[in-house]
């Protein structure tokens, strides 16, 4: 059994560097509803302070956040 979050979407911004992450990741959460899950995966290590940073600022609750191998995954859910 797995302790991740369940998500609604998927998004991959691997290979993306700042801002393109999250600017990806904002677009998306656009399309969900209220209390959906999106789970980001990136390889830019600058998208931890700006996850976090836009997690705070729009109101959205960081659920998760791993590190690992230079992959970061974020599940963010939608204020």
């Amino acid at each position: 059994m797995s302790d991740t979050p369940t998500f609604d979407a998927e998004l991959d911004a691997c290979g993306l560097n700042c801002p393109l992450p999250l600017l990806k990741a904002k677009m998306e959460l656009n399309r969900l509803a209220s209390g959906a899950v999106l789970k980001v995966i990136a390889t830019d290590a600058g998208s931890q302070r700006d996850f976090r940073t836009f997690a705070r600022l729009a109101g959205h609750t960081l659920l998760l956040e791993t590190a690992e191998a230079g992959v970061y995954t974020y599940w963010l859910q939608k204020a």
